[in-house]
């Protein structure tokens, strides 16, 4: 029972709980944003009513999706001081200093812009008020780089001093900070990767209206566009995390071999990646594989030749960098969090391949299952973005901040488990409770589909269009 009381357990599982629960929310903001933005450019260019019904049809998802995302990110932020002050205390002066221009620069911007294209409804000019909307998507996509600055630190910390009078680390540079190579690779990938998301579900919403023959002419071009989402942002998120995981290798080559579990330095054919491999539960014996030989390393090194090191020869150098320790993260969820990454991010992107091909011409799908597959694949992407995050995290471990601090050292020492005990259950019941209006509000949305089109006003030519949850 004492070990199920730990705090620095109890502490992780609390963190691991609200930012993946977070994390649901962050690319559906992301990407929606933008797709509210094109939609509502094709209204303004084109004055065809079926684009501003799709922009207030996602625009609805859209908003109830950003009210979640602020509401769960708050408590989110909260955890830095409750349960993690030593490591707040360390690396506060670095590590806030990107969380700081997430707060006052881009949430802001991103809020204001919101509450403009909200209420600027046939107050501002249309190309104005266009014009909003863009800059909320600016701010969103500026507010995620800021926060993956400030992860990137953690994963390869640059831009430092160790004041050893103070005990901790100081900022040196925020620019070389904001420039950390882990950072500028990230977003690239991790903003791709929320297109998908976007588009996965533009897809299901789609398909689920066209199953039931209702809102034709508004639903196929948005399955048509949220098919051409989905494939674009798949092959860019994929060449995108082929450089990122360049740079991985180079900062934290640790976490490479634990993603392919291997165990001994290899070179060339012998550094194979393996599809699926079943091994000793230590995780250390191989008992079946199917691999590809030269694949790893060629992901590691762009050579066929390239060599990869191994987890024992890699926790011998940091035993002689840090001392005695096991720096090894837990092998089995790196390595399958990894695949189920790769896995689920491409069999989204086949379902939308397969569908441009069903859809060519203007045609529509005849089988049922064809329509159920579009409809239930929406998970996909998001959870290939969130078992990508727990390998990004997991594969840090056991550090903290990577070479600087522990993850046991950073958790706060006044704290018991009993008290951290009672903040899980407590988020655990809440965030439950969210989830369920969350999903109900978002499923009544997509129900009760794209209101009617805009009516033209019979005295003055004007077109009138109300926005019912605006």
């Amino acid at each position: 029972m004492n070990d199920w009381l730990d705090p620095l357990l109890l502490a992780r599982w609390q963190f691991g709980l609200t930012t993946m629960y977070h994390f649901l929310f962050v690319p559906l903001t992301i990407g929606m944003a933008l797709t509210v933005a094109i939609f509502q450019s094709a209204w303004v260019r084109t004055d065809k009513a079926k684009y501003l019904q799709l922009t207030h049809f996602f625009g609805k998802i859209f908003l109830i999706n950003v009210a979640m995302g602020v509401v769960t990110g708050i408590v989110q932020e909260f955890q830095f001081g409750m349960n993690w002050s030593d490591y707040s205390r360390f690396v506060g002066d670095v590590f806030g200093a990107p969380l700081a221009f997430e707060g006052i620069v881009a949430f802001f911007l991103e809020a204001t812009f919101i509450g403009l294209w909200i209420f600027g409804w046939d107050k501002l000019p249309k190309k104005i008020h266009l014009a909003t909307i863009w800059m909320t998507v600016a701010g969103s996509i500026t507010s995620a780089y800021f926060i993956l600055a400030a992860n990137a630190f953690m994963q390869n910390p640059i831009a430092y001093t160790i004041n050893e009078e103070k005990g901790r680390a100081e900022l040196t540079s925020i620019w070389e900070l904001l420039t950390n190579p882990i950072a500028v690779a990230a977003f690239p990938h991790t903003i791709f990767a929320c297109f998908m998301v976007s588009g996965g579900l533009i897809i299901s919403v789609a398909a689920w209206h066209l199953y039931r023959n209702q809102h034709l002419d508004t639903m196929r071009p948005a399955l048509k566009f949220g098919l051409w989402m989905m494939v674009i942002a798949g092959v860019l998120t994929t060449l995108a995390g082929d450089q990122l995981g360049l740079v991985m290798v180079d900062a934290q080559p640790m976490k490479m071999a634990a993603a392919e579990a291997l165990y001994h330095t290899a070179t060339g054919a012998n550094a194979s990646f393996s599809v699926f491999t079943l091994g000793t539960p230590d995780g250390v014996h191989e008992l079946f594989s199917v691999r590809v030989p030269y694949l790893l390393s060629f992901l590691s090194t762009h050579t066929l030749d390239g060599t990869v090191e191994g987890i024992n020869n890699l926790q011998a150098q940091y035993v002689t960098l840090y001392g005695p320790g096991d720096y090894t993260p837990t092998i089995w969820i790196t390595y399958w969090a990894f695949r189920w990454m790769i896995g689920l991010g491409l069999a989204h992107m086949l379902v939308a391949v397969v569908g441009l091909w069903l859809t060519r011409g203007g045609q529509s799908p005849k089988r049922t299952w064809v329509w159920k597959v579009a409809i239930w694949s929406f998970p996909m992407s998001l959870l290939a973005m969130s078992v990508g995050w727990v390998f990004t995290e997991m594969g840090r471990q056991p550090w903290l901040v990577f070479g600087l601090m522990r993850t046991a050292d950073g958790v706060s020492p006044g704290v018991t488990g009993v008290e951290i005990l009672i903040s899980l259950i407590v988020f655990t019941v809440l965030y439950g409770i969210l989830a369920v209006v969350e999903f109900k509000l978002i499923l009544k949305a997509v129900q009760n589909g794209p209101d009617d089109a805009p009516v033209q006003d019979a005295e003055s030519g004007d077109r009138k269009h109300t926005v019912t949850v605006y």
